[in-house]
């Protein structure tokens, strides 16, 4: 379930960034700001799961990949289709 919430959040933090983007000027540029923020975000989870949760590194690496991958290719899918201004 956690995965799920933190999954979620990736794409909410995504909207955000490409609604300020495009408010601001250019929601393509926004949306390559986006994965290295989420990188970061990322690996304070997967920090949380090692540190705190007492997850192995062995099992949160999977996890890890799974919550970055899908909302920074959301990302970068959106960057394509966005046109630039």
């Amino acid at each position: 379930m956690h995965t799920i919430k933190v999954l979620a959040l990736g794409f909410v933090l995504l909207g955000a960034f490409l609604l300020i983007g495009r408010t601001v000027g250019d929601g393509a540029r926004a949306a390559l700001y986006f994965p290295p923020v989420w990188l970061a975000a990322a690996a304070i989870n997967l920090w949380y799961g090692v540190a705190k949760a007492g997850y192995s590194l062995r099992d949160e690496a999977p996890i890890f990949l799974l919550i970055f991958a899908l909302p920074a290719a959301a990302a970068l899918l959106a960057w394509w289709k966005i046109p630039m201004r």
